[in-house]
């Protein structure tokens, strides 16, 4: 009998190791959603914003990919640079320039391994390939270096995050941003020790005390995969002005979908531009 319980606990615990191996193992996979570009909105882009498309360097000569959208004779744009998510191609984003009011240039760069992009996705990739992009861009002389924003969606938002607490911006856009991406993966799976698994746990919320860049957020009221209470978390510490903007009936993956989300950015970006 004793021999029996004894084999029964190492079945158990060889079950419980083969999990938290297979977890850290898979993670990636289950984080970076990498997505080709498609070749119907890759030509749309060609033939509607033409010489857009642009190449990046990273600090370890990776490839980025993506393109730089202006409106026509803006002497010095302001920018928005736009970081997407787990499983967003940006390219997509470019469907929607035209609801950035005003002289806005929008860049859309895929992270490592996205569309067109090379390289492999990592947290720290991400985070200072964001830099690279910042020092690479603000060296034309087409953007107005005093008025640029980051706009994160998602697992974007820590990247954005990030930016602000290395470079100066003038604003914040995040949607559906979290404080940390532990705790996130946590309130999914509250038995399992994520955080001794996590090899990439986003910590937005370390930085928050020490941004002081003006953010709003449009978080929807029916997202149950990062729900609102994360961005009050984040609330809670930012060292700047913060509105957070509640969309009534809109989840994840349809927060877009509705005319106040771009209501609200584009009144943003205005409030940005007026005070730079």
């Amino acid at each position: 009998m004793l021999a029996l319980l004894f084999t029964l606990i190492s079945i158990i615990i060889g079950g419980v190791i083969l999990l938290y191996a297979g977890l850290y193992l898979i993670q990636d996979r289950l984080l970076f959603l990498s997505r080709p570009i498609q070749t119907t909105i890759q030509q749309w882009i060609a033939q509607t914003y033409p010489q857009s498309e642009i190449t990046l360097s990273a600090t370890d000569k990776t490839q980025l990919h993506g393109w730089l959208l202006k409106k026509p004779d803006i002497e010095k744009s302001p920018l928005v640079i736009y970081f997407g998510g787990n499983a967003e191609e940006v390219s997509g984003m470019a469907y929607h320039f035209e609801r950035f009011d005003g002289d806005w240039a929008l860049l859309l760069i895929n992270y490592r391994g996205y569309g067109l992009s090379k390289g492999k996705p990592s947290e720290k990739n991400l985070k200072n390939d964001a830099i690279a992009i910042y020092d690479t861009i603000t060296q034309r002389s087409d953007i107005n270096t005093d008025c640029i924003v980051a706009m994160g969606r998602s697992l974007g938002t820590g990247v954005a995050i990030h930016l602000a607490a290395h470079r100066p911006l003038k604003g914040l856009i995040l949607v559906s941003p979290y404080d940390s991406i532990t705790r996130v993966v946590q309130r999914h799976m509250p038995y399992i020790p994520i955080s001794q698994l996590l090899k990439h746990p986003f910590n937005s919320l370390a930085l928050a005390p020490s941004i002081t860049t003006p953010m709003l957020a449009l978080v929807g009221q029916q997202d149950t995969l990062i729900p609102p209470d994360h961005a009050y978390c984040l609330e809670e510490k930012w060292g700047g002005e913060i509105d957070i903007q509640l969309i009534k009936h809109k989840n994840h993956d349809n927060i877009s979908d509705i005319e106040i989300y771009w209501e609200k950015i584009r009144y943003f970006l205005a409030r940005i531009f007026l005070n730079r």
